[in-house]
């Protein structure tokens, strides 16, 4: 194996152990953002746990954050919490460091 195969390679393991770390991150990061939604709408104990997982499946039924937006979004407006889609986007933004963080540090 040349330097130069073995340094692709190793490009390609860092490649692929950041969208794992990503991943992960996000998926925290939606599990958190369910129990901070959770504590909004006034669901607690094991409910809140299986909403946070709700938000957390939600993430699988198109790329990107805004499924995860909409649920949470809808389900405020569906109990009349008076929560903007602007705060739930910063919560977001708050909570993906947290998570990131977390997720490096292997927790």
């Amino acid at each position: 194996m040349s330097t130069l195969d073995k340094r692709e390679e190793g490009f390609e393991k860092k490649f692929a152990l950041d969208e794992e770390q990503k991943f992960k991150a996000e998926a925290r990061r939606n599990r958190l953002l369910g129990l901070w939604a959770a504590e909004k709408l006034g669901i607690t104990g094991d409910a809140a746990t299986a909403y946070a997982k709700e938000v957390v499946a939600a993430d699988f039924e198109e790329a990107g954050d805004g499924d995860v937006l909409r649920k949470v979004a809808a389900d405020f407006a569906a109990k009349n919490v008076a929560i903007a889609e602007q705060a739930i986007r910063a919560k977001m933004s708050e909570l993906i460091a947290v998570a990131a963080a977390e997720v490096k540090a292997g927790k």
